[in-house]
């Protein structure tokens, strides 16, 4: 069974390293095996989980077994929109998906955020697994971002109204 807490410095190496192995099996499918790992450098480096670690009006989480961790979360307040939270990661290792791991991150991002309104995300329009699952929590795609020559041609971006029953 895995907890979902606030993670704190002495998660970093394992954060990194499930982001690490759980980003290769997602990228490596959408783009040639350079592209990914330059991409997946540039996110997990311990310089950049440290400053997200710290950073205010964000939440990073983990799921934790006391053993192992299976996922992490991590979101902040918007600094370009009103009472809006951007989930920025929800990752959950291959070999611990379709378990809860991820729907528990999730619900506990959703309630990280007293003064938002809105949570938001941005994601690869070829991420199949991910767009399922942000559909069946309740994100719906707002908007369509091309960027030509980028790692992601078609990002979509999906919200969900927060205390809304």
């Amino acid at each position: 069974m895995f907890f979902v807490r606030t993670a704190g410095e002495r998660d970093l190496d394992k954060v990194r390293t499930l982001m690490r192995e759980t980003l290769h099996a997602t990228l490596n499918v959408l783009h040639v095996a350079d592209e990914a790992e330059d991409l997946i450098a540039a996110e997990t480096s311990p310089e950049k989980l440290r400053a997200a670690l710290k950073e205010k009006g964000s939440e990073f989480l983990v799921a934790d077994s006391g053993r192992e961790i299976a996922g992490m979360g991590y979101a902040m307040m918007s600094r370009d929109f009103a009472k809006t939270a951007e989930i920025r990661w929800i990752l959950v290792h291959p070999t611990h998906q379709r378990q809860g791991v991820g729907r528990d991150i999730f619900a506990e991002l959703e309630t990280c955020f007293p003064d938002a309104e809105i949570l938001r995300l941005e994601v690869d329009a070829r991420n199949r697994a991910a767009l399922a699952f942000f559909n069946a929590h309740g994100m719906v795609e707002i908007d369509r971002i091309e960027r030509a020559g980028g790692p992601a041609p078609l990002t979509l971006v999906l919200e969900k109204a927060l205390g809304v029953d």
